[in-house]
């Protein structure tokens, strides 16, 4: 496969996600009760998820046609490649089937394991957050950053809580506790993505949640990479993709927030350097 253009590609993954995105809005108050499946508990899904995936996939062949895929609602068979997409085509699919506008297309790609492009559109207000490796982060064509506060008691936070794995609830539910007396608020409009996307922005400090999948931050992780921040798993590790465990923020702030959480969700390493 021939040197790609990570600006080019970009521009045209762009594209693909605003093309899908117009579809969701165009399906929003569509979808009965009886087109809705249940997954598994709380993992809910419809016609307009999968053929959403479908859009995405389609237009991403024609990019890049020897890349893998990895999709949450497996329209595609997923291959191993040098280039992979990881593609959630509708983050936020409860928001979406209850009305509530909040919801993304999330589209990743990877080259041996490498982030190397990431795009999150938001429909309901016709945000596009996008980056590439070396590029720095933009959303509708202006370049962001995140927000370079150091102080947990000048800090908004986002946050989400699990649907289906409750094994750390009473852990999580002591963080939140504690982080919601010393901070200006956290919010949690369920979907992973936009959370990124706006600590991407600056709207807020930080982020942090477990129990997601990779397609729900791929896009997100290297959008914050580009615009100087930083995500890591619950131990400060590089390794969200793979734990779905989530702490993220600006360069000096992710060290802050990171230390809270280690202290209640993973203590036999709070003291690590």
């Amino acid at each position: 496969m021939s040197t790609i253009n990570l600006e080019l590609l970009t521009q045209d993954v762009c594209s693909i996600a605003q093309q899908t995105g117009a579809f969701l809005l165009a399906e929003l108050g569509k979808v009965s009760t009886t087109q809705i499946e249940e997954k598994s508990l709380n993992s809910l899904v419809s016609y307009v998820d999968k053929t959403a995936e479908e859009k995405i996939v389609d237009g991403l062949k024609k990019l890049l046609p020897n890349a893998g895929f990895l999709t949450e609602e497996e329209t595609v068979e997923q291959t191993n490649a040098t280039y992979r997409w990881i593609i959630d085509p509708l983050d936020g699919t409860t928001n979406f089937l209850f009305g509530l506008p909040c919801f993304a297309v999330s589209i990743a790609l990877e080259k041996e394991g490498e982030l190397v492009l990431g795009v999150i559109y938001e429909p309901n207000k016709k945000e596009c957050f996008y980056a590439w490796k070396g590029g720095g982060a933009w959303c509708n064509e202006q370049i962001i950053h995140c927000r370079k506060n150091r102080a947990l008691k000048h800090s908004l936070l986002a946050t989400g809580f699990p649907y289906y794995d409750y094994s750390k609830m009473e852990q999580y539910i002591k963080l939140f506790t504690i982080l919601i007396q010393n901070c200006r608020g956290i919010r949690r409009w369920g979907s992973a993505a936009v959370d990124l996307a706006y600590v991407a922005c600056g709207r807020y400090d930080g982020f942090f949640e477990y129990s997601l999948n990779s397609w729900d931050i791929a896009a997100g992780v290297i959008i914050i990479q580009e615009a100087g921040g930083i995500v890591t798993d619950f131990g400060g590790k590089n390794g969200a993709l793979n734990s779905g465990e989530v702490v993220a923020g600006g360069i000096d702030f992710q060290k802050v927030l990171l230390e809270y959480v280690k202290a209640f969700m993973t203590p036999e390493l709070k003291n690590d350097n």
